[in-house]
């Protein structure tokens, strides 16, 4: 499996080019829409806030460990799943999330968390709403729809970007 590079902030680094594209949507917006987002997508890379690599072997565990982000289509906006599974264990927070602005901001709020093995839920728990000002999202960078990537800056500060898991042929 191809790996992404490593970014750093270098000038003329992957790095530079990343930083230099959300300078842009931060100026002009994205263009990302709503319609572009519903899918799986894998975590295959993370960044710091200044856009150097995470301690080694981070981008593999979460590859290892299968972290997702699920979006589709509900009645206003889209729900989300987070997630990440080991050894037949399915750790999943589950809500919703909607588009705002024409970065645009991806809002999201967890509403359950569930834990499952071998596809038989262990513990479901609803969990509490954070205040409107307090919602974590990503900031949507650029979907590159002929490389199937999403890449976002999250609430925290970091960078991420994910590849759309392409549906399994039935």
């Amino acid at each position: 499996m191809l790996q992404s590079p490593m970014i750093s902030a270098v000038p003329g680094s992957p790095a530079a080019a990343l930083l230099a594209r959300e300078g842009r949507s931060r100026r002009e917006g994205s263009g990302i829409q709503i319609e572009q987002l519903p899918g799986c997508w894998m975590l295959q890379q993370t960044w710091t806030r200044s856009g150097d690599p995470p301690a080694p072997g981070t981008a593999t565990l979460l590859r290892w460990l299968q972290a997702s982000l699920i979006l589709s289509h509900r009645d206003q906006g889209l729900s989300i799943v987070n997630q990440v599974c080991l050894a037949g264990f399915r750790l999943r927070f589950s809500g919703h999330a909607q588009l705002k602005g024409s970065r645009p901001l991806l809002m999201f709020s967890f509403t359950s968390l569930e834990l499952s093995w071998s596809h038989q839920v262990l513990l479901q728990q609803s969990l509490p709403s954070p205040e409107a000002q307090r919602l974590p999202f990503f900031a949507l960078i650029e979907l590159n729809e002929q490389q199937g990537t999403l890449t976002a800056r999250g609430r925290g500060g970091g960078l991420a970007q994910w590849s759309r898991k392409k549906p399994e042929a039935s």
